[in-house]
């Protein structure tokens, strides 16, 4: 048991964004396709955030063409980039699964104003965009690394 605690806490992310059930984020995902790398980016509303530690994952729902899409994103995958947040929520509950139903202006949620909330998406946004910057170069200096090792074999 402790050996599994020990693996899920190396692959844990150094730093996640703070979002809570009801915000409005944009998840900057990487998809691989063939050989070639792209970022795609998914903006909607937080629905829930399940689980603990390595396997939490959180849920964003978006309206693509009439039509409602729901993504299940694990937070600690290396395939996001980033989590920035668009707008922060005022909701009362843990998981709104009611919006599934609801039509229109129905679905619309609070904006949670005043306060420290402009200065606390800024914070978390800035915070998202140098770590995604400090993964991007690790990634670089791996490939680099990589790219040397291979040169030295021949």
């Amino acid at each position: 048991m402790d050996l599994i605690k020990a693996i899920e806490e190396g692959q844990k992310r150094s730093y996640t964004t703070q979002f809570r059930v009801g915000d409005t984020v944009k998840v900057y995902f990487k998809i691989i396709e063939g050989k070639t790398e792209r970022i795609q980016v998914y903006e909607g509303v937080v629905l829930c955030i399940k689980n603990s530690g390595a396997r939490k994952t959180f849920t964003v729902r978006k309206e693509s063409y009439g039509v409602g899409v729901e993504r299940v994103f694990p937070i600690n995958s290396p395939r996001i980039v980033k989590v920035e947040i668009v707008r922060v929520g005022k909701v009362r509950r843990a998981k709104l699964y009611y919006l599934r139903d609801k039509i229109g202006k129905g679905k619309k949620i609070k904006e949670r104003l005043g306060g420290e909330v402009a200065s606390f998406i800024a914070e978390q946004n800035r915070n998202a965009e140098n770590a995604a910057h400090a993964q991007e170069e690790a990634l670089k200096a791996e490939h680099n690394a990589e790219h040397a090792a291979a040169e030295a074999k021949k």
